[in-house]
């Protein structure tokens, strides 16, 4: 809704009458009959609407700047202890089961473009590692079709990886049952969209990074604008996030800015 008047803002309007055109020139060609126009000879005259998906239009994706990026990677990167360190991150070794993957799973969010309810879904054979073994690292995942997107492999970025690995290795030996890569509960009850939800802006918010709306998608659109940065081709992308070519438009005009791009 655009305002207390409960209009429609201009963007839903142009979603339902390219709908309503879309319905009238269906039944003018199974009829045989002349389409009507009476939607195109409005929208003539409704500029507001006509252009409301215009780029200038859609706001340009929030992201993370550099340094943002690198604080968030060097907090989540705090749960996998290391040999001989010592201060945080060796105090990190001591997180419950559920903390480990609430960070676990925010780092797949920004190291491989995950949704939420990719996270969600994830299963236990979703990674895949490159050099399998003892210091095995998984380096892609498997991401299961749902309603928005169809399956996909997205690559996990090194930092993700080894944080993935050490999740594996305490989910293991914590005899968490379940196929789901990040259940709930011990007994591998599924992660419900709240809770994941909750337990994501915790994370952010324990970093220090203010993210409105829980900063999921923040987390997505780094990701994508991170790949874009390196080089990789916008299809490829397209492809890791499980989105048309076309919705990654919004990315170029982000790349084109003088903006602080990771």
């Amino acid at each position: 809704m655009k305002s207390a008047d409960l209009s429609l803002s201009p963007r839903y309007a142009l979603r339902l009458l390219r709908l309503i055109d879309r319905v009238l020139n269906h039944h003018a060609e199974t009829c045989g009959i002349p389409a009507n126009t009476a939607t195109a000879d409005w929208l003539a005259d409704q500029p507001e609407v006509r252009y409301a998906d215009s780029a200038r239009a859609d706001p340009l994706p929030e992201f993370l700047s550099v340094s943002e990026a690198k604080h968030l990677i060097t907090y989540l990167s705090g749960a996998r202890p290391r040999p001989g360190a010592s201060g945080e991150r060796h105090s990190q070794g001591a997180l419950t089961w559920q903390a480990l993957r609430n960070r676990v799973a925010v780092a797949l969010q920004l190291g491989a473009g995950l949704t939420p309810g990719d996270v969600r879904f994830l299963r236990l054979d979703a990674p895949s590692s490159q050099n399998p073994g003892r210091r095995a690292r998984p380096w892609k995942i498997a991401v299961p079709g749902n309603g928005n997107s169809p399956a996909r492999e997205a690559p996990v970025a090194p930092w993700a990886g080894e944080l993935l690995a050490h999740w594996l290795k305490v989910r293991a030996e914590s005899s968490i049952a379940g196929e789901f890569l990040f259940p709930a509960t011990r007994t591998g009850k599924p992660w419900s969209k709240e809770a994941q939800y909750v337990a994501a802006k915790q994370v952010l918010e324990d970093a220090g990074i203010e993210a409105i709306g829980g900063g999921s998608f923040l987390l997505r659109h780094t990701f994508a604008l991170r790949q874009l940065r390196r080089g990789a081709a916008i299809d490829q992308v397209a492809r890791w996030l499980g989105v048309e070519v076309e919705a990654m438009g919004k990315y170029q005009r982000v790349l084109t800015a003088p903006e602080d791009v990771v």
